[in-house]
Order: C-alpha cells, then structure tokens, then sequence
C-alpha cells in the first residue's frame, strides 16, 4: 500500500501582517494543514533567498514568504525586495529543472485570517501535485536551525 505524500513546507511570514493572520486563524480554529511550518520574521523584506534555498535543500518541498498588502508595508517598501528576490529564486530553480512553483509569495493583511488559511490550503495542494521535493536529502546533513524549523 502507497503512502499518501504529505508536504513539508515553510512559511516565512511577516510579523505585522500575515503573521497576524495566521495567528489570528488560530485563535478563531480556523483549519489549515499542519504540515506549514511558520517561521517569522520581522518584514518579508528581511527573506534572503539563501533561506528560501537553504529550506529547500534541508528537505521543505516547498517554500512561501507572505508579506504585507503591496503599499502598506510597515518598512514601506520590505514586501516589493520580497517578491523581487522570490521571482529570482523561482527564475532559478527554474534553471536547475526544478519546479518554481515550490517557492511562492503571498500578500495577506493582519485582519485576513480566511486568506491565510486559503493560501495554506492551497500551497499544500500545489505541493502535493509536484510529489516530493527532488533535492531532498541530496545536501549535507541538516544543520540544527533547519531540524527546528521542520520541526525534526
């Protein structure tokens, strides 16, 4: 009998909005898939696209930063870095042969719990449809920072 595949993915969440959202979708139990991990950071302007690979590459299938509504960024302009180095990451693993829509960016406002939860639905889904992350455990060991974040 085949398992069913059940995505690990990671969300870098902003903490004045989207994480916002998330926690208020927790607060209100609302439902979303338990296999997101949400790390969060303090703009999605402060995401370095090595975190994005580095996730990749220590076994996440996919990857999602979520950020402010575009024009009302806390640091003003923090979510546009995020979707510009986001569409850079995603060119580049388009390169490599690897889906890029494991790596994606979503802008949810604090007070939008329903989209947090939607858009986690919807990774999970998407994720599901590409199979299993093909670089998983291809790289060094995971370090300690990236057992915690996927929670090993």
């Amino acid at each position: 009998m085949t398992e069913k595949f059940e995505p690990e993915i990671v969300a870098f969440c902003c903490e004045y909005c989207s994480y916002a959202a998330a926690d208020l979708a927790g607060s209100i139990r609302m439902s979303y898939p338990p296999n997101i991990k949400v790390i969060l950071v303090p703009c999605s302007g402060r995401v370095d696209p090595v975190y994005l690979l580095h996730a990749l590459e220590q076994g996440a299938d996919g990857v999602y930063v979520t950020g402010c509504m575009e024009g009302d960024c806390h640091f003003v302009t923090g979510n546009l870095k995020a979707k510009k180095r986001v569409a850079y990451i995603r060119k580049m693993l388009d390169e490599m042969g690897i889906e890029q829509d494991r790596v994606q960016m979503f802008n949810i406002a604090a007070s939008d719990a329903p989209e947090f939860a939607r858009v986690a639905k919807m990774m999970t889904e998407k994720i599901r449809a590409l199979g299993p992350n093909p670089i998983k455990g291809k790289g060094t060991p995971p370090s300690r920072s990236a057992q915690v974040i996927l929670g090993q």
